[in-house]
């Protein structure tokens, strides 16, 4: 029966295709491809004369019955810009389409721009969060980060460059300053990891280029909290209303982390 092969192609340097890679790519009847053009002219290096038709972000589910179809007589490969297909990149619905039909779906594993930042970072890799590309608008990009914001883990998130200080002054606010590595054009002949902390990359950063993957330090242990003036005036409201200072102090205690004592303190000042 034919086979759906999910093939990792360069992210930069066309060196980085594998032999088995190039194998498929050749021996394949069809290849879906995000961009012909761009795939075109990783074949044309290594002298590969496949059929390509264009799958992507949209003609992703017009084309899906028609390379489907496609799959009932003959294996074709299905491949991204950069990287492997389906992360951040079109692939994910064909890929459940193909199983649920029961069509073999083949990983033919290279490069992947997360895992390379991550690699190279200097930061920790035993666990990491990778939540794509950062939304475009600032409020919502801002509710993506608050998600993550007690994650431990390192967190991968990639960045076009006229977004990038935008992205860098949101994880600012809401994840605060911390250790990054911004990551440009890797594998590529202006490759640079800069590693410092957000501040750091916001000043580095005047004016990006090229492609960015950014790998931000998870959340450093637990932060002590702090007896806050909103925690003091809901207290205040919450005796306005008739609540006793157990009553109270149980209530904020359970919400805020603080210990009873302290809440109770603030309580007697109240009076």
């Amino acid at each position: 029966m034919p086979s759906l092969y999910v093939v990792a192609t360069p992210i930069g340097n066309l060196e980085d295709i594998s032999l088995r890679a190039l194998r498929i790519l050749g021996q394949v009847k069809l290849i879906a491809a995000e961009d012909t053009r761009r795939t075109r002219k990783l074949l044309n290096a290594y002298d590969i004369k496949t059929r390509l038709t264009s799958y992507h972000e949209h003609n992703k589910l017009a084309k899906l019955e028609n390379i489907l179809s496609h799959l009932e007589t003959e294996d074709v490969a299905l491949v991204s810009d950069a990287g492997m297909p389906g992360i951040a990149d079109p692939g994910q619905e064909l890929i459940a389409a193909a199983g649920l039909k029961g069509i073999t779906v083949v990983p033919i594993p290279g490069p992947s721009a997360a895992i390379t930042a991550l690699a190279v970072s200097g930061l920790p890799t035993e666990r990491f969060s990778y939540i794509g590309f950062l939304p475009r608008k600032s409020g919502e990009r801002r509710r993506l980060l608050e998600t993550v914001a007690g994650e431990t883990g390192s967190i991968v998130c990639l960045e076009t460059p006229h977004r990038l200080r935008a992205a860098l002054e949101d994880i600012l606010l809401v994840l605060g300053e911390r250790p990054v590595a911004v990551c440009r054009q890797l594998t590529k002949l202006h490759e640079e990891v800069f590693r410092g902390t957000v501040s750091e990359a916001l000043e580095h950063f005047g004016q990006p280029r090229g492609e960015f993957v950014l790998v931000i330090t998870g959340k450093i242990g637990a932060e002590k909290p702090q007896l806050t003036e909103a925690i003091t005036k809901k207290m205040a409201a919450m005796r306005r209303a008739g609540q006793t200072a157990r009553q109270t102090v149980a209530a904020m205690a359970a919400e805020t982390g603080l210990s009873k004592k302290e809440l109770y303190r603030a309580w007697l000042r109240l009076t």
